[in-house]
């Protein structure tokens, strides 16, 4: 799967996204509905994506965005980038700090919601569409195994995460991500 199929799919799974039927549900339909190859494509393109941006720069929107965040959350963080679809992940992988802009991003600072963006279901899309063809909840990950070759794709290991820096300075912070600053370190979004 190319990447511009791979945003295809997140697109039809965005359009088909509804309030009882989240993005991540819609994504696992819109995959079920394909090869269990396409499924495996999708998989690849996505490890490719999210590795992209396993940077200190786009951890520290998610630090800012979510009051907090761990190893676990900012993978959870980088899936909500690709739910968010290809011109906000666009926007966040060129400069983090443009998520700001973003109506869920300033909702959530007003509400102080840290689940913001943060999106854990994406991760798994491509092994509940595999469980929902096969029945069997370990066939992605054999086929996954059997699929993926060393040095096929980009890894976080192969990404270069730019300079680490403190994200409890909050001048650090304030120079580094003006805009998401401004929503989430600004008096009133302290509560």
């Amino acid at each position: 799967m190319n990447i511009d199929e791979f945003w295809g799919v997140v697109e039809a799974a965005r359009s088909a996204a509804t309030a009882d039927t989240p993005f991540a549900e819609a994504l696992v339909d819109e995959l079920a509905g394909r090869s269990r190859a396409e499924i495996l494509g999708y998989q690849e393109r996505f490890d490719d994506v999210h590795a992209a941006v396993y940077r200190w720069d786009v951890w520290a929107a998610a630090y800012l965005i979510g009051g907090g965040c761990s190893d676990d959350s900012f993978m959870d963080f980088r899936a909500g980038l690709v739910a968010l679809g290809r011109d906000w992940y666009e926007k966040a992988a060129a400069c983090p700090d443009r998520l700001a802009g973003h109506p869920v991003v300033i909702d959530g600072a007003r509400t102080w919601c840290g689940e913001t963006v943060f999106d854990e279901d994406v991760n798994y899309a491509a092994a509940h569409a595999f469980e929902r063809l096969t029945g069997d909840e370990d066939a992605f990950y054999k086929a996954w195994n059997a699929y993926v070759t060393p040095g096929r794709g980009c890894r976080e290991d192969d990404v270069d995460m730019g300079e680490d820096f403190d994200f409890d300075d909050l001048e650090e912070m304030r120079r580094r991500l003006p805009r998401l600053s401004a929503l989430y370190l600004s008096d009133a979004a302290q509560g």
